[in-house]
């Protein structure tokens, strides 16, 4: 008995990937890559890490997306005063005036939606990062013996300021790894910035659109897991990260540049994001295009750099130009 095709589930929810697109560039100008980054980050059901200076509209980003999805987002600016009860929630002492007994009742946090834009992440202490990422990883929250289960679906981004680093607190490599993308947020060009000066300094602001609902999105989800990945691109995959690890057989520049290399979860990565960006694409079957566009984007926060490559002033996506050169899709 052969699978059912995938195709006939989310044939009709197809379109609206691309009406998507196309609200929110009504409110987001440029910025075409990363805004392809977040929707496979969506549809593949991880979470994003975006990095960029002030002002690029990160923030815009993520809620024209809240809006375009009719889901939920909530902001959370995080500061070195900022405790995980301010995230995750606390208990309130509440008395029924009726009969005059006291009892404790969870009050939810922001963490308790669809869309959660974590601002400033790595400006709040480590106790308030951990509590946040055991939440992301696990979607529950517990609480004084009681579980409670986050909304679904639930997408977690989270910016960090590259240019300003006093103050702050890096995330660890192991909570860094628990992000499916690392998104670069780069300056537009003069013409789209030239767009972004008239479209938001006049009285018209651009509207967004709805397009679907959290069960379209949940649909889409599921339809990723069922895209095809051969056999082919799956051992590629699984060369190219065992290759980012130095050792004998290692590229020269991973054993010259690396001093950690990528785990196992960051072939999950590569493969789930694969799948979401051939199901954006309108394809049911990844191709070797789809890892060479996300192999930077799954794998730069995931490589820890040596002193050497420091030196060189080499950077995670210099060595993983110089992996997909030394580890070639096979002809």
């Amino acid at each position: 008995m052969t699978a059912p095709d995938p195709s006939h589930d989310v044939d009709s929810l197809l379109p609206r990937l691309t009406e998507l697109r196309s609200a929110l560039a009504q409110a987001v100008v440029g910025q075409h890559d990363v805004v392809e980054q977040l929707l496979i980050g969506l549809l593949a059901g991880g979470h994003c890490l975006l990095e960029g200076a002030p002002g690029l509209g990160k923030t815009l980003l993520v809620r024209s997306l809240g809006q375009a999805l009719e889901l939920q987002f909530r902001r959370v600016q995080f500061t070195p005063d900022l405790m995980p009860s301010d995230i995750l929630g606390t208990e309130l002492l509440e008395e029924d005036h009726g009969t005059g007994k006291r009892a404790f009742r969870f009050q939810q946090g922001p963490i308790f939606t669809n869309l959660l834009l974590a601002d400033e992440l790595n400006r709040t202490p480590p106790k308030t990062q951990a509590a946040l990422l055991e939440a992301m990883q696990e979607r529950t929250v517990s609480y004084a013996g009681t579980t409670y289960t986050l909304p679904s679906p639930f997408f977690v981004l989270a910016t960090q300021n590259p240019i300003e680093q006093a103050g702050t607190y890096p995330l660890p490599e192991a909570q860094l790894d628990r992000f499916l993308l690392h998104v670069r947020v780069d300056y537009p060009s003069e013409a789209e910035e030239r767009d972004i000066l008239a479209q938001t300094t006049g009285s018209h602001s651009g509207v967004v659109p709805k397009v679907m609902d959290a069960d379209s999105v949940q649909a889409l989800q599921a339809a990723v897991r069922d895209v095809h990945v051969s056999p082919d691109l799956l051992s590629w995959i699984t060369r190219l990260v065992r290759a980012s690890r130095p050792g004998e057989g290692a590229p020269h520049e991973v054993n010259s540049w690396i001093k950690w290399g990528a785990g196992p979860r960051a072939g999950q990565s590569l493969v789930l994001a694969s799948k979401a960006r051939a199901l954006l694409h309108g394809r049911f079957a990844a191709t070797r295009e789809d890892v060479l566009a996300l192999a930077a984007p799954v794998m730069r926060h995931r490589l820890l750099l040596s002193f050497s490559a420091e030196a060189e002033q080499k950077s995670a996506d210099d060595v993983i130009a110089a992996l997909l050169r030394a580890v070639p899709f096979p002809a």
